[in-house]
């Protein structure tokens, strides 16, 4: 039977991030729902009230009884794009430049996306490949913020956009074997993990969620 800590793991998964990002996001000590999702405990209500109020496009009576639809039905699709308000959208492939737009100061806002159930975000960009389907496929929008001094404040099993001496490319980061490289995890199976030496990497972007396009 499914259980309150059952559905806030699948609010984990649906939004892509680990109990230990969902932790942060809700102010709650690390370990606080990890060990009671592994020891199959109660959790006190304010942690629920956190979640609620964190991430209010999912339906409170679902999360709390699980009757009724996991996402709120007015929520599905509240993406709006305007010319002054909201995150700065640009509408280039992060894997084909974005940061070159992003450093030219001639460049301007394609337009601007209001979506405020995902907090933090810096910049809107298109994607493309497969390499992260289902979680993320060809022609999200994905939202990013800039991680400073990211070799020690990324969360290692996190999906991030980075920008090496190479290439762009959207991965989980996950430590690697070698001292000093870190493995680059797709989500799609199909693709191969990869390291590479954290030298290599000029900026890195954490990828805050993804949302569809609206045509």
């Amino acid at each position: 039977m499914e259980t309150l800590l059952d559905r806030i793991a699948k609010i984990a998964a649906k939004e892509g991030i680990s109990i230990t990002r969902l932790e942060q996001n809700i102010g709650a000590s690390k370990g606080v729902l990890s060990r009671a999702l592994q020891n199959k405990t109660d959790i006190q209500s304010k942690w629920v009230e956190k979640i609620v109020e964190n991430f209010p496009q999912y339906n409170s009576l679902w999360l709390i009884t699980g009757e009724g639809d996991m996402i709120k039905a007015d929520l599905t699709a509240v993406k709006e794009y305007s010319k002054d308000a909201g995150v700065p959208y640009y509408s280039v492939d992060f894997l084909a430049g974005f940061d070159l737009v992003l450093n030219d100061q001639t460049s301007r806002p394609d337009g601007y996306i209001s979506f405020p159930h995902i907090r933090g975000v810096q910049y809107w960009v298109d994607i493309s490949g497969k390499s992260m389907s289902p979680l993320i496929d060809p022609g999200d929008v994905i939202a990013l913020k800039k991680v400073e001094d990211w070799a020690v404040n990324i969360l290692y099993g996190e999906v991030y956009a980075l920008v090496t001496d190479q290439y762009r490319t959207v991965k989980r980061i996950r430590k690697s074997d070698r001292q000093g490289w870190i493995r680059l995890v797709p989500e799609n199976p199909d693709y191969d993990p990869q390291d590479i030496p954290a030298s290599s990497v000029i900026s890195v972007y954490q990828v805050l969620g993804c949302a569809k396009k609206i045509f």
